[in-house]
């Protein structure tokens, strides 16, 4: 019998959530997302230091002698997701997912800008922006960002995604795909209420159950991407899922589980779905959210965890300035 990984393969897409390259060698998923947490996890696996040190290399003779170390630490962090971004997809054949820096979540011209960016980097090194999906986060101005940016050809993956109010914001501006966090829904309602959920009772579940019915049910194009997972029980319940970016060990006990897989969410059965069309603009955007504890707390916490991951990477990034430039200093032969 097939092991519950190939037999998911067959109704969703599968996605390797790790910035591992050895891993995502291992599983061959079809796309790869990164955040920057992985990045930052990735960085400091001795495994990935060449790519780490080249990095900082160019960053110094972009930046030139005269500049700090956290100036050149600031230009190689730009760089450095591009650069692990630029390895997976030597391996997968379709599209790796590159982060927006977090801190930017609240402005939308700068989320534009740095978004430009990141694609001018990987059309530098000669790859389509057909192959990159820009990282998001669900707030609305990062929904209005990723609005223009959809427009300009530059593909969105909306994360930070707690909602269906984001869920319908984000399928509005015609964004490509969206990331509903599954496994961060269920662990505040276990803090919550004290409970323990499991198969269908998981409240992540049943976000992501109801996000995807309502997209197929009105017809939106855009995409769900179910992320975040802390068990396999839950990629079962979403089997049939658009998408599913699933971590390395994970990906790991579903090739190693034999049994039946049955198709949970499938398109003819989201149409006779129950809900009606809901139209968001920014004030009601605001008060869905408000009302919605969940979802302000975990797009907080999420905002702040990743910020606090890029800045334990700059400084990361600072430290090993300093080992190379003691070692050899910059410039010389």
């Amino acid at each position: 019998m097939a092991s519950l990984l190939e037999q998911l393969r067959g109704m969703t897409t599968v996605v390797s959530d790790s910035g591992d390259i050895n891993s995502i060698e291992q599983f061959k998923p079809t796309d790869s997302t990164t955040n920057p947490s992985l990045i930052a996890a990735a960085a400091q696996m001795p495994a990935y230091q060449s790519i780490v040190d080249g990095v900082l290399r160019q960053a110094r003779a972009e930046a030139g002698p005269a500049a700090s170390d956290q100036t050149v630490a600031a230009l190689a962090f730009k760089e450095l997701a591009v650069a692990f971004g630029l390895k997976i997809l030597a391996i997968i054949p379709g599209r790796v997912s590159t982060e927006v820096d977090a801190r930017l979540s609240y402005d939308t011209e700068k989320s534009i800008a740095t978004a430009r960016e990141i694609i001018a980097q990987y059309e530098k090194a000669g790859i389509s922006r057909v192959r990159v999906l820009i990282k998001l986060a669900s707030t609305w101005e990062g929904i209005k960002a990723a609005e223009v940016l959809e427009k300009e050809g530059i593909h969105c993956n909306m994360t930070l995604l707690f909602g269906l109010h984001q869920a319908i914001a984000c399928a509005e501006a015609k964004v490509t795909l969206i990331s509903p966090f599954v496994g961060r829904i269920l662990d505040w309602y276990k803090k919550d209420t004290g409970k323990d959920y499991s198969g269908a009772e998981d409240p992540g579940v049943q976000s992501v159950t109801t996000i995807y019915n309502y997209y197929k049910k009105f017809g939106y194009k855009t995409v769900v991407m179910g992320a975040s997972f802390r068990n396999i029980g839950e990629i079962i319940e979403l089997a049939g899922c658009d998408l599913l970016t699933i971590a390395p060990k994970l990906l790991a006990e579903l090739e190693s589980t034999d049994g039946t897989l049955e198709r949970k969410l499938d398109p003819a059965k989201a149409a006779s779905s129950d809900g009606h069309k809901i139209t968001i603009s920014k004030q009601t955007f605001d008060t869905f959210h408000a009302e919605n504890r969940m979802a302000t707390d975990k797009l907080k916490e999420g905002i702040e965890s990743f910020s606090k991951a890029l800045e334990d990477l700059e400084q990361l990034l600072v430290k090993r300035l300093s080992e190379l430039s003691q070692k050899q200093p910059f410039g010389a032969q």
